[in-house]
């Protein structure tokens, strides 16, 4: 049985990933590479089911989109998706990480900025 997601604020997001937590944004390919948290790993809502989310043993997973919307929608196929590992739901989403003054990338490539937007991203425009 999966572990239910746990809602943490910025301060407790960027502290998870510092100790090695996996950064989940589950955003459309152009959305994220329009602007993504460092290091973190794009896995869109659209392709949840058939991506691997490969975790070390142990480490934590920390989901978020653009606020929060899609995330808070989604938790129960989320926390499917991280089993029985630690994981969390990010509040704000990344908008709310780059109010927080946390690192923020941007810059599209061709590939992504040619990806058609998700159903979830019109549906909930989160």
């Amino acid at each position: 049985m999966a572990n239910p997601l746990k809602s943490v604020d910025t301060g407790a997001a960027a502290r998870l990933m510092k100790d090695g937590a996996l950064m989940v944004d589950v955003r459309e390919a152009g959305e994220y590479a329009a602007a993504r948290i460092p290091g973190s790993r794009n896995i869109a809502l659209s392709r949840l089911e058939g991506s691997l989310l490969q975790l070390a043993p142990g480490q934590a997973v920390v989901f978020f989109c653009a606020s929060g919307n899609r995330t808070t929608a989604c938790a129960a196929r989320l926390a499917a998706k991280a089993g029985h590992a630690e994981a969390y739901v990010m509040q704000g989403g990344i908008s709310a990480w780059g109010r927080a003054g946390l690192p923020v990338e941007s810059g599209r490539d061709t590939a992504a900025a040619r990806a058609p937007s998700g159903f979830f991203s019109r549906i909930l425009g989160g």
